[in-house]
């Protein structure tokens, strides 16, 4: 497996950024599959750069109906000529967000909806026998306080994200799980990932809504302190977040975790090749 962030809040590498989130994955059977397409068409600027060539994707997975992740849909569409795009059926319901400027919009281009190539999904969805997209994650202890802040499919009403899903890789002994912003609780979905898979994924990638937590200092450290603990229940799984978890959730969690957990910029590759698993195998640490 090889992930490649083409967009991200943060860059250290020196590529251009946008608060959004954008990962080009290519799986050992050869399969090339663009998860989230940040918010504009730097998705296409960062590609080349990255050496990713948008024209040849297999498949693109939408995480849920916000700009910051499929603003770049149009633009895909645009470069790319075959590649189906999977997104929930209730992903082109409305979204806002409450600033300090009043509600806003931050949903999908509605002139998109009806594009012949767009896969609408329900809870679950079999692509192929090791591709699986699943929704319907529910729990409501570690479901990130930012939600507050987000309303649909009416400004009138706090948002419950049906439109968000998430993505099962199983590659060999490996399972990874991609999340885009973790809007149900990145607890949640990990249980909802084990119902479905009938065991623990290895590798979860995501951003996990922890920013505007509108907690004190005092919460947001106990919230972030229980949160790690669980998340080290799962001692197998190493954990690759990004985008809205945000740098100074981020810092806190990675001095509770260690190196169960890293930080994900646009710019950034991970490859874990055929030679890696097997030393994973005789050296638990690595």
């Amino acid at each position: 497996m090889k992930i490649v962030t083409l967009i991200e809040n943060t860059s250290v590498c020196g590529l251009p950024v946008e608060h959004g989130l954008s990962l080009h994955l290519t799986t050992t059977r050869g399969e090339r599959i663009l998860f989230d397409m940040g918010q504009s068409d730097l998705l296409a600027s960062n590609a080349k750069r990255l050496g990713v060539n948008l024209a040849e994707v297999d498949m693109a997975i939408l995480s849920h109906g916000h700009y910051d992740h499929g603003g770049g849909m149009d633009t895909f569409l645009r470069l790319n000529d075959h590649a189906p795009i999977y997104l929930h059926r209730d992903a082109f319901h409305g979204h806002y967000s409450l600033r300090d400027t009043g509600m806003q919009y931050i949903g999908l281009d509605q002139h998109l909806k009806e594009n012949p190539r767009l896969v609408y999904c329900e809870d679950i969805t079999q692509i192929s026998p090791h591709l699986t997209l699943f929704a319907g994650v529910e729990g409501n202890r570690f479901r990130p306080r930012g939600n507050r802040l987000l309303y649909g499919p009416t400004p009138d009403r706090n948002d419950t994200f049906t439109d968000e899903q998430n993505l099962l890789i199983e590659e060999g002994n490996e399972t990874y799980l991609f999340a885009g912003c973790a809007h149900h609780g990145i607890v949640h979905i990990l249980q909802r990932a084990e119902e479905v898979l009938g065991k623990t994924p290895t590798h979860v990638f995501g951003g996990m809504h922890l920013v505007k937590s509108g907690m004190n200092e005092a919460e947001e450290n106990a919230y972030i302190d229980a949160l790690a603990h669980m998340l080290k229940n799962y001692s197998h799984c190493t954990f690759h977040t990004m985008h809205c978890t945000g740098m100074d959730a981020y810092g806190k969690l990675q001095q509770l975790m260690g190196n169960q957990i890293e930080y994900l910029s646009c710019g950034d590759t991970f490859c874990e090749t055929e030679e890696e698993e097997r030393s994973k195998q005789t050296n638990p640490k690595i």
